[in-house]
């Protein structure tokens, strides 16, 4: 078998995992992520683009990295985790002579609501204000990917956009949410796979890996163009 390219992957995602070494069909990859929730799904679609990987933490103040366009936003704190994590590392001269590239990747994703920018929830009247909303209506999910090639100091961007439609959310489902500390991890408190809120969910216009908190064809482009 032809070997394409071979390189090393950090990914940052958001809990902690073992590292480990893998092969992908036609390339060797190692990979390393960062924590939180998104990293479940975040999970799952690495797996379905067939890369493993291992997970670190960032270690930043995300409410300190203030803007008003949401894509500014997510582009802005993934960069910011890819700072932290970088100088976490020693910095990206400490790859600079190894053999093999490796790439870093960190993303991040918000919630758009009638224009409004939403985060992670900080209290029970706020996730119940934010459900309520979703119910019958729509929002808007926008998502960052940033790679950091440490070998060469090459650094691409990107961001993606999905629109997800609800049908009317039941009051006990919205409680029964409300009192799920999963929807306290993720952005607006809204995540797709949740087996609560996935009956509910009508139509997804754009993708659902973009929902999810990766979108695979930005990662995928974005990962041959930092090579």
């Amino acid at each position: 078998m032809v070997v394409k390219h071979t390189i090393c992957v950090i990914l940052f995602i958001v809990i902690l995992y073992p590292s480990s070494l893998f092969r992908k069909e036609e390339e060797e990859m190692g990979m390393v992520v960062e924590r939180g929730f998104k990293w479940m799904a975040r999970k799952k679609i690495l797996g379905e683009m067939g890369y493993d990987f291992t997970i670190v933490t960032a270690d930043i103040d995300e409410k300190a990295i203030r803007r008003d366009n949401p894509q500014d936003l997510v582009v802005a704190l993934a960069q910011a985790k890819a700072d932290e994590i970088i100088s976490k590392l020693g910095g990206q001269s400490q790859f600079a002579q190894d053999p093999l590239p490796t790439l870093l990747i960190t993303a991040d994703t918000v919630i758009v609501y009638k224009g409004v920018i939403r985060e992670k929830l900080i209290s029970k009247e706020e996730a119940r204000q934010f459900i309520k909303g979703y119910s019958g209506s729509h929002g808007s999910v926008v998502g960052s990917v940033i790679v950091s090639n440490l070998k060469t100091g090459v650094q691409r961007a990107g961001w993606d956009k999905a629109e997800v439609y609800f049908h009317e959310i039941p009051a006990k489902v919205i409680d029964d949410l409300i009192d799920d500390s999963i929807t306290f991890k993720v952005a607006g408190g809204l995540t797709l796979e949740h087996p609560l809120i996935s009956p509910f969910i009508d139509t997804v216009v754009g993708g659902v890996d973009t929902v999810m908190g990766l979108p695979k064809e930005l990662t995928e482009k974005i990962i041959t163009d930092a090579l």
